[in-house]
């Protein structure tokens, strides 16, 4: 995140007078702003979950699979130069 020079300027001067770490004030004024805006805080929304069976290939072995299939690319693109 960029914070403008002007804004960065009167966020260290607010610190240092109350004392307060900068992340913390920065916090603060963002729940402030966010409040004056009407926006409500962030609910958590539920996903759903669903089975997608037995793996086909051994997935304590997903480096060796993802090597074997980049070579197989690769392959791939060696042959449809000839």
């Amino acid at each position: 995140m960029t914070i403008d020079d002007d804004l960065f300027t009167v966020l260290r001067e607010t610190a240092q007078k109350r004392r307060l770490p900068m992340r913390r004030l920065v916090d603060q004024a963002l729940r402030a702003g966010l409040r004056s805006m009407g926006t409500r805080r962030a609910r958590r929304v539920a996903c759903p979950t669903f089975s997608m069976g037995t793996p086909a290939v051994d997935l304590d072995k997903a480096s060796a699979l993802a090597a074997m299939l980049e070579d197989e690319e690769v392959l791939r693109k060696l042959e449809l130069r000839k």
